[in-house]
């Protein structure tokens, strides 16, 4: 959903953008990367930070993009021309969505000095390729993440938890989506995550609630989101007023929180609220560094936005069922005015749902499965 008041934010950098393949400076140590996605989003941000890590001087990338041809090419001229000829020391994700963990594999591979990216067929987590001793030669490139995530990347880059297929079709049928074309098109997505995350390293370092990071002498302290993801981390640096945001918080847009088949009664949006009080307690002249759209000030500001957004839905979706049973599918209309194409019709599926059961678990709905195998939604 586009934000109505963007215009109450500030945006430092003006409409200034990094061109595919460069990287921008926006703070001391901090390069902004900006890579393509095949979607109405169009891109995600990257962050380069300068580091050092046992000894070694180099950067440290925040968020990977897609695995695609077109993001590994960018990616090789960021290297060619925007790393100052330091290597590059370890991969952070913020999550576990395709977007940001989707090339984790490669670009570990890479700057641990073995061969860049799985064979096809690679198996759950990823073959390592390369001979005893190059790998030995050159210093493990770790993925960081937190441990939910990184599990969870882990099945679902050998499945199709919540992404598609069978399963993903079933609940959203259960949910009232009942169009034969929609629902044929959510099946044959089964290998949606696989092939945007073709594997994940084998091996990572956990990320969790309050760890502190040394970036390049910087601290930069976790913070545990959820809702968006099971554990999505995002990164503040108190010294110089910096929050790598991840999805957690966007400028333009709202961040998705959805329910999917593999936890029908979650409550994310529930999660997801409390997650952006607690990034109340940060300044409020913090710059954020979202994973879309332009880096911004006015944090405390844009989050009074996302939590009234959500409470104007939560009681359009309270009236809607109010005056009728309802269900996800027949509230689409309600919450998303613009005409949705099938990835994201599937998005707003799951958000819809979310706010179902937000009110549902919260006790302010009553849930019916009926006889035509769907649930709906009446005030109690």
């Amino acid at each position: 959903m586009a934000n109505a008041r963007e215009s109450e934010l500030h945006y430092p950098l003006g409409d200034t953008l990094p061109a595919s393949g460069d990287a921008l400076d926006v703070a001391p140590g901090v390069r902004w990367v900006r890579m393509g996605l095949p979607f109405a989003l169009d891109h995600i941000n990257l962050w380069l930070l300068r580091d050092r890590l046992d000894g070694r001087d180099g950067w440290t990338i925040v968020d990977c993009g897609i695995a695609s041809d077109d993001t590994r090419a960018a990616w090789e001229r960021v290297f060619a021309e925007r790393l100052d000829g330091l290597p590059v020391l370890r991969i952070i994700a913020t999550h576990f969505h395709p977007d940001h963990l989707g090339l984790a594999h490669w670009l570990t591979e890479r700057w641990s000095g073995r061969a860049a990216g799985p064979p096809a067929g690679a198996p759950l987590g990823g073959a390592r390729s390369g001979n005893a001793a190059s790998a030995a030669a050159n210093p493990e490139c770790r993925l960081w993440m937190s441990a939910t995530d990184y599990h969870l990347a882990r099945l679902a880059s050998g499945s199709t938890i919540g992404m598609g297929g069978m399963a993903a079709a079933a609940f959203f049928g259960s949910h009232g989506l009942t169009d034969p074309e929609a629902l044929d098109k959510i099946r044959a997505r089964a290998d949606y995550y696989p092939t945007m995350v073709p594997a994940v390293p084998a091996s990572y370092r956990r990320l969790m609630e309050g760890i502190e990071l040394d970036i390049g002498g910087r601290t930069w302290r976790c913070f545990a989101g959820h809702g968006h993801s099971p554990e999505h981390i995002s990164l503040f640096c108190d010294d110089a007023r910096l929050l790598i945001s991840g999805d957690m918080v966007l400028p333009r847009i709202s961040t998705n929180v959805s329910v999917v088949d593999v936890e029908p009664e979650a409550d994310p949006l529930r999660l997801y609220l409390a997650s952006l009080e607690r990034l109340r307690s940060l300044p409020d002249d913090t710059l954020v560094l979202p994973s879309h759209g332009k880096p911004f000030r006015g944090l405390h500001g844009r989050i009074d936005q996302l939590i009234e957004h959500h409470g104007e839905r939560l009681a359009d979706v309270m009236a809607a069922c109010a005056a009728a049973p309802s269900h996800a599918a027949g509230l689409l209309p309600v919450l998303f005015k613009r005409k949705l194409d099938l990835h994201q019709t599937t998005f707003a599926m799951g958000e819809a749902i979310a706010h179902l059961n937000t009110l549902w678990l919260g006790g302010r709905l009553q849930r019916q499965l009926d006889a035509d195998g769907i649930y709906r939604f009446s005030a109690r």
